[in-house]
């Protein structure tokens, strides 16, 4: 057979069969191929009623999956707990993640096992984490490096015990001045720090002397908590976290500086006030209607941090705090807080020998901040913030 008339042929085909989308494909076929016979395109058009590969592709990977989902309960489980249980640490820690995009019924059950992990866990998988209360039992290891030229601060998890290693990004931070004023823009994306940008996830402001901070998030505390009316506070869109709540700037911790009798020689003497992010255990839909009703509404706990007293150190002359190797060079912005008031301990009573924050240098732009519960990321981040910068009136 010639092409030209094997060609006449498939377009007769095409034409007679064009409302079938089977045969207009075996149409194709005999145009793509002159050498096809008559009889070929015969057995193609009979057995058009077949599965085409592609239907076939479809129905298999519909098949496999069900199979994913049809998967026993207890072995889902069993998987998803030695997967949550082994992955505590990024970038392994994306397996989480991966695991719950199989499927519904793996999406379900790996919310299950991460909610009933979370609480106390710290363990930082999405961005509402950063808003979440660190681990208990340990502290978590944070990088801050400092950028002098365009004035901006950048939080990282640390994935190694070396203060070299960036880890993974949380989040950043950019100083401004408003007249007499200084502010801190924090915000999700490391080249998108404005107060208007989507990625704005709070700010902290200070007094004309710097002595004197407010940290401020962009979604409520609690539920019934009123936005600042301040001129500083208008804002114009934000990145939610918690995409069922407004947007707006709560007030939700104060840091003071008092005077300091060492001056240079000792640690800044702070005060920190701050409202502890609930548990979110406690808003679990799980709880008994009693529990729920006192989560419902309820303000979270005001925690009261103050800055350990330094011990003076006979050999070296010198006042000292032990940082556990975890702060290398002397600095007077290096400190320690510990919680007078606790409101995640039995009767709301802190342990002052044991340090909620601690925040110090290890390079000319590189800090160190360790922080646990009641404490979340971003509160640990403002209240480091607050470090920066000279203090006139308590040095």
């Amino acid at each position: 057979m010639s092409s030209s008339s094997s060609f006449r042929k498939s377009s007769c085909l095409s034409r007679r069969f064009s409302g079938s989308r089977s045969l207009a494909k075996t149409a194709a076929l005999a145009t793509v191929s002159p050498t096809v016979n008559q009889s070929e395109i015969s057995s193609s058009s009979s057995s058009s009623s077949q599965p085409t590969p592609l239907a076939e592709a479809e129905a298999e990977a519909e098949e496999e999956g069900q199979s994913w989902s049809t998967m026993l309960p207890e072995l889902l489980g069993e998987i998803m707990e030695r997967v949550e249980a082994s992955e505590d640490r990024w970038p392994q820690r994306q397996n989480v993640v991966t695991c719950a995009c199989v499927c519904k019924k793996w999406r379900e059950a790996m919310r299950e096992i991460v909610r009933a992990s979370s609480p106390g866990s710290g363990k930082i998988t999405f961005p509402s984490c950063l808003k979440q209360p660190g681990p208990s039992d340990f502290p978590n290891h944070c990088i801050i490096k400092r950028c002098k030229k365009n004035s901006t601060f950048y939080l990282f998890l640390s994935l190694t015990p070396s203060f070299t290693d960036k880890g993974k990004f949380l989040l950043a931070a950019r100083r401004y001045r408003h007249g007499v004023h200084i502010e801190y823009i924090i915000s999700l994306d490391a080249d998108d720090l404005s107060q208007s940008s989507n990625a704005y996830v709070g700010k902290l402001s200070s007094d004309f002397l710097g002595t004197n901070f407010t940290i401020y998030d962009s979604q409520p505390p609690h539920s019934g908590a009123k936005p600042s009316s301040s001129r500083t506070s208008r804002r114009f869109a934000s990145k939610r976290i918690s995409p069922q709540v407004p947007a707006g700037n709560f007030e939700v911790g104060k840091v003071s500086y008092k005077f300091n009798l060492l001056k240079s020689r000792g640690p800044r003497r702070m005060v920190c006030s701050v409202k502890c992010p609930l548990p979110e255990e406690r808003a679990d839909k799980h709880l008994d209607d009693s529990k729920a009703k006192i989560a419902e509404g309820a303000a979270p706990g005001l925690a009261i941090l103050k800055n350990k007293a330094p011990r003076w150190h006979e050999h070296l002359q010198c006042w000292c705090l032990n940082f556990h190797g975890r702060v290398t060079v002397a600095s007077v912005k290096n400190f320690q807080l510990a919680a007078t008031v606790d409101p995640s301990q039995p009767g709301g009573k802190g342990d002052e020998e044991k340090v909620l924050l601690q925040f110090g240098k290890v390079g000319d732009d590189t800090f160190t901040m360790d922080y646990r519960s009641p404490l979340s990321p971003y509160l640990a981040f403002a209240i480091c913030l607050t470090s920066f910068g000279t203090k006139l009136a308590c040095e």
